[in-house]
């Protein structure tokens, strides 16, 4: 099983259609073009220090992408604000990280707006 993170904490996973598993490793230049009809796409993180996943977020948004973007695996609790910065709408993770990291901790991160330094340079 696993558990879906949002701002407001744990969450079981409410997704039943057809999603689109990205690998980490795919390189920018080689993201889908037709993904725009994709309800769901996943980004795999099987590592929390391969941060390769942050990167392919950022070039869907990027590319307009509107859908709903997961990072799905090893990511932390201390990665949440870079995750939802980079484009994310949720984080996926295993049972066994929910428990040892509980939705306090990932809750606590939900102000990631609150600190974003990009925003600050636009006023």
């Amino acid at each position: 099983m696993s558990v879906i993170v949002r701002d407001d904490g744990f969450h079981a996973d409410d997704y039943k259609g057809a999603a689109l598993d990205l690998a980490q490793d795919l390189m920018p230049g080689d993201l889908p073009t037709d993904f725009q009809s994709v309800d769901l796409i996943r980004i795999a993180f099987p590592s929390s220090a391969d941060g390769r996943g942050f990167t392919l977020a950022r070039h869907l948004r990027a590319r307009g992408y509107k859908g709903r973007l997961r990072a799905k695996g090893h990511v932390l609790a201390d990665q949440y604000a870079m995750a939802r910065r980079c484009g994310f709408d949720e984080v996926e993770i295993s049972d066994d990280l929910a428990a040892r990291q509980p939705a306090h901790q990932w809750t606590f991160r939900a102000d990631w707006q609150d600190h974003d330094y990009r925003s600050r340079l636009k006023a």
